[in-house]
């Protein structure tokens, strides 16, 4: 039987839409290399083996299967959203295990599209934090198991990276599908606010929430992102645009390590030698912004924590203690968002996409924080990953694009204003035309996992 894993999911839904495979084969070959590596990464906190055979038999009868854009594709589905017969534990032990009634609108997407649910991903408790450890386990990255797959939505990403399945959801609050992506070396997007259903009750944080996805290439990431939004990207050549370049961050006392920094001018460097108009030029930040986007890190997971706080793991509970001062002393609120944009709107006015880091220094170890001081995981999660939030709080689409590093893979952000998600898409989609990625980490593609060295231009 030829194995589908590594395959993209545009080639394995076209090779069953054209009976060159069923879905069934598919999901066997992956269930078998999850069975294999999963023990090593922690990735999977569920997987649906029998529930997943038995959908994608269903998926091979449909009348439907050769419109289907995800024919047969296996999917994770971070645990973070509901899936019918599942439990839904945004990664704590300490909420309940009984199984949802019903499927969140994205995975009822999702799966109309045929794509197939294979399980569910590992998150840090109420994903608070940008490296996966819960206690279901430690997520680690493929590239460096000594090293973290980011967060929260590590778990997805370490599928991905590791061919475990072609495409991931995940969830962004503050970062947490640019975060894992840029320290799995994937495309992960965050569309802007109201994009993709959303959270109604538990995992909103009061409207910076979004679901997006993970993937190995931006075609993948463009055909599933278009199915959660009923809607279609056009990946073609996009037209010159407006690029500005920082690397300035967000706020007083962030360090933006120098290979981070690197990232975005060699990022730079491409796009004008692709004949965009790239200029250096910094948003004009508000000095409120920081403060405000730490009330919302804090506040959102104290809603989310309800009655079960007390018997989550001790960092939680001094997050959550601190998130309900904050819900009585400065509570979020919607004009938020609208301040943020209107200091924002005259660069967006300037510029189409903003090209910047996404991460401000290399990937923390893989460790089991959540038994390990509350005061440590704040200090790490604002030292490695505070360039993302900010496009939460504006609710702006952004995604992170791979980028070649040394051992660990780079990334840069790309940006855009309110309904960008189309020129975000087509301008990362020339970015990996120009210089490929490796869809995997090393040793886990095999043959088909180009080199950095290989998918350099000739002139670099």
């Amino acid at each position: 039987m030829t194995d589908w894993t590594g395959r993209t999911a545009t080639e394995i839904a076209a090779a069953v839409r054209a009976g060159e495979a069923t879905a069934g084969q598919v999901i066997a070959c992956h269930l078998d290399r999850i069975a294999k590596l999963n023990g090593e990464l922690g990735a999977f906190i569920r997987v649906r083996a029998a529930e997943a055979a038995s959908e994608a038999d269903a998926v091979g009868k449909r009348a439907d299967l050769a419109e289907l854009p995800l024919a047969g594709v296996p999917v994770a589905v971070k645990d973070a959203v509901p899936v019918a017969g599942e439990p839904m534990r945004i990664g704590s032990a300490a909420l309940p295990d009984a199984p949802q009634g019903e499927d969140h609108p994205l995975v009822a997407r999702l799966r109309a599209a045929g794509a197939v649910v294979i399980g569910l991903t590992n998150l840090p408790e109420l994903a608070i934090y940008p490296f996966t450890d819960s206690a279901f386990g430690i997520t680690r990255n493929p590239w460096d198991r000594r090293r973290t797959a980011g967060g929260s939505s590590g778990g997805s990403a370490a599928a991905v990276a590791a061919a475990l399945v072609p495409v991931a959801h995940g969830t962004d609050g503050l970062g947490s599908v640019r975060i894992p992506a840029a320290a799995c070396g994937l495309f992960g997007i965050k569309p802007g606010s109201g994009t993709v259903p959303g959270f109604p009750a538990t995992g909103n944080w009061y409207g910076l929430s979004e679901n997006g996805v993970l993937a190995g290439t931006v075609a993948d990431a463009a055909v599933t992102l278009g199915v959660m939004a009923g809607t279609g990207f056009d990946l073609a050549e996009p037209s010159r645009l407006r690029i500005a370049v920082s690397v300035r961050p967000p706020g007083p006392g962030i360090v933006v390590h120098r290979t981070c920094a690197a990232a975005v001018r060699q990022c730079a460097r491409q796009l004008a030698a692709l004949d965009h108009d790239v200029h250096e030029d910094d948003p004009r930040y508000p000095g409120w912004l920081v403060p405000v986007m730490l009330s919302y890190w804090f506040a959102g997971p104290a809603a989310d924590a309800g009655p079960y706080a007390g018997a989550m793991e001790p960092r939680t509970r001094r997050h959550v203690l601190a998130g309900r001062a904050v819900q009585r002393v400065r509570p979020p609120a919607g004009k938020d968002r609208d301040r943020l944009r209107a200091a924002l709107a005259p660069f967006f006015d300037r510029h189409d996409v903003l090209v910047m880091p996404t991460l401000a220094r290399p990937c923390p170890p893989a460790r089991r924080y959540g038994e390990r001081s509350w005061l440590r995981s704040v200090a790490m999660s604002l030292m490695f990953a505070p360039m993302t939030g900010v496009w939460n709080l504006a609710g702006f689409p952004a995604a992170s694009v791979p980028a070649a590093g040394a051992g660990l893979p780079g990334a840069v952000q790309l940006v855009a204003a309110p309904g960008g998600e189309r020129a975000l898409l087509a301008l990362a989609a020339q970015l990996e035309r120009a210089q490929p990625w490796p869809r995997h980490a090393p040793g886990y593609s095999g043959s088909l996992r180009p080199s950095w060295e290989a998918s350099k231009p000739r002139d670099s």
